[in-house]
């Protein structure tokens, strides 16, 4: 998988915007596009920003090269995995302020309807990806 690749994979499972993304990283949307696109790349210290913005190595997003073994979709798994942590994280704080004043009104609810479905769609993934790891040992 490119550089470019990786890029949209992470932000787009980050839910962000080009435009979002161009603002966490000091640059235009415009430069966010070409970087998706592959029709150029970032600086280095760009692309150091883009590492600890994802919270993945250096190596990670420019290294085309999936190891002998690996399931060319366990990388994107494992994406789609990281993205969710930002969900999971959104989830914690909304369940405690739902719960804060110890009743579940119906607003409250639904947004529990779409926690649900946000776990649902993570442990399915969670999945994928046991089933990629045990189809790499064998």
């Amino acid at each position: 998988m490119s550089f470019s690749e990786k890029l949209y994979i992470l932000r787009s499972r980050s839910n962000l915007s080009q435009a979002s993304l161009a603002e966490g990283l000091d640059v235009s949307r415009q430069t966010i596009s070409k970087w998706e696109l592959g029709s150029s790349y970032p600086e280095i210290d760009k692309l150091v920003a883009i590492s600890d913005f994802f919270h993945v190595t250096t190596d990670y997003l420019l290294k085309d090269d999936v190891p002998a073994g690996t399931p060319s979709n366990l990388d994107r798994l494992v994406l789609e995995f990281l993205g969710s942590a930002q969900d999971m994280e959104q989830i914690s704080n909304d369940l405690v302020e739902i719960m804060r004043d110890g009743v579940i009104d119906e607003n409250e609810m639904t947004r529990m309807h779409s926690i649900v479905h946000t776990l649902d769609a993570i442990s399915h993934i969670i999945e994928d990806i046991k089933r990629g790891l045990r189809s790499s040992i064998s």
